[in-house]
């Protein structure tokens, strides 16, 4: 009996041994992962912004506040891949006016690495876009090196660099920035006399832009915690000369929204640490000390009985 006890407990001790490396380097891989059933609102606030207000033609000053709500179809994720759908509003505060910028963006991406992928309608503002780089998320395991993030103003991806460790609301966290060159976005017509021009009539003008983007990411989750954008948009005429400001602000995550990043962010640490250490670790521990219970039960001689009187 002592025997076959010994033989179960190698063979359960030999699987849990065979197990934790699975999980460690199969399991936990494919159960990390963005989810497809995405919801989330993130808001930003710019203080002392100006842009130019088509209502009133001419560029005002003001505290804006800025909310973007992120939501995933479930319905178009396939594989590997995920689609988010994301809405921005943004209301000038000081000058009580709602509404007085919108943007939209759908995008895909790969659910393990965060990499934009190319289908499922990917666009901005409803023009299809060839996406590149980082999407939402740094990789789980985020390094200290530069990653390629896709910049939807430009249509484009630029590199986010490493530029050393910080912590937000006690957490540690690695710090990127990205630089956008100045960059042609979109050419539109304006009164002359609304830019300070004599000519009579309508104008073509460029709007350009430019900004600086810094990213605090948690690195284990690959989720940035907190957000600044520097933005400067300016519109030109055709010669060249800049005519007024279009938009200019830096816009940083409200600390409420800070707040829910972070809580997300040590969830999914939590989580990603379980599955690759924790779970592994267990599983190797038990299965080495079933091994060595069983190989010490089997090995051991049954005691021989006394002969009775």
């Amino acid at each position: 009996m002592r025997r076959i006890t010994g033989i179960v407990l190698i063979a359960i001790g030999a699987f849990l041994v065979t197990l934790a490396p699975l999980v460690r380097f199969y399991a936990a891989p494919q159960l990390v992962a963005a989810p497809a059933d995405q919801y989330g609102i993130t808001k930003l606030r710019a203080d002392n912004a100006q842009y130019f207000s088509t209502g009133d033609l001419k560029v005002l000053t003001g505290n804006l506040d800025i909310t973007v709500t992120t939501r995933g179809d479930v319905e178009a994720a396939k594989g590997d891949d995920v689609v988010w759908d994301e809405f921005t509003a943004v209301n000038d505060v000081t000058n009580n006016k709602q509404g007085i910028s919108y943007a939209q963006r759908r995008s895909a991406f790969n659910k393990y690495t965060g990499v934009g992928v190319n289908c499922c309608g990917a666009n901005v503002e409803k023009e299809p876009v060839q996406l590149t780089g980082q999407i939402y998320l740094f990789p789980f395991g985020t390094e200290k090196k530069s990653y390629p993030v896709f910049n939807s103003s430009t249509r484009k991806a630029y590199e986010a660099k490493f530029v050393g460790e910080d912590t937000v609301n006690g957490v540690p966290v690695y710090k990127f920035e990205q630089t956008i060159p100045a960059t042609k976005t979109q050419t539109l017509t304006a009164p002359a006399s609304v830019l300070g021009m004599t000519q009579p009539g309508d104008v073509q003008v460029d709007r350009w832009y430019d900004g600086t983007v810094t990213y605090w990411v948690e690195p284990v989750s690959g989720i940035p915690v907190q957000q600044e954008q520097r933005r400067h948009e300016v519109l030109k005429t055709q010669d060249g000369v800049e005519r007024s400001v279009a938009f200019a602000a830096t816009a940083r995550f409200t600390p409420e929204t800070v707040g829910n990043l972070v809580k997300n962010a040590l969830d999914a640490k939590s989580q990603i640490n379980m599955l690759k250490t924790t779970v592994p670790l267990v599983l190797l521990v038990v299965g080495l000390v079933a091994v060595v219970a069983g190989a010490v039960i089997a090995a051991r001689r049954p005691r021989a009985r006394g002969h009775e009187a």
